[in-house]
């Protein structure tokens, strides 16, 4: 049975850098960015480490301005 890996797109220039998903990531993948803003000026989501997602969508599911998809790969 194949491996299966998270993986997560934010769509950078609508996130508002609420910190919503960041809190709710249960393996502490993605983080703010602390040193680069979008074009409207604020700290966006990222994966800072990519390697601990699980694709379970906690991060999808409370972003209010559905910035971010989902995907589950096979390794």
């Amino acid at each position: 049975m194949a491996k299966v890996k998270g993986a997560i797109t934010v769509n950078v220039e609508r996130c508002k850098g609420c910190n919503l998903c960041v809190n709710s990531c249960p393996t502490k993948t993605l983080a703010l960015q602390p040193n680069e803003v979008n074009d409207r000026g604020y700290h966006y989501a990222f994966m800072a480490n990519p390697d601990n997602c699980i694709g379970c969508c906690s991060c999808a599911w409370v972003c209010p301005d559905a910035c971010i998809e989902v995907y589950r790969v096979k390794v």
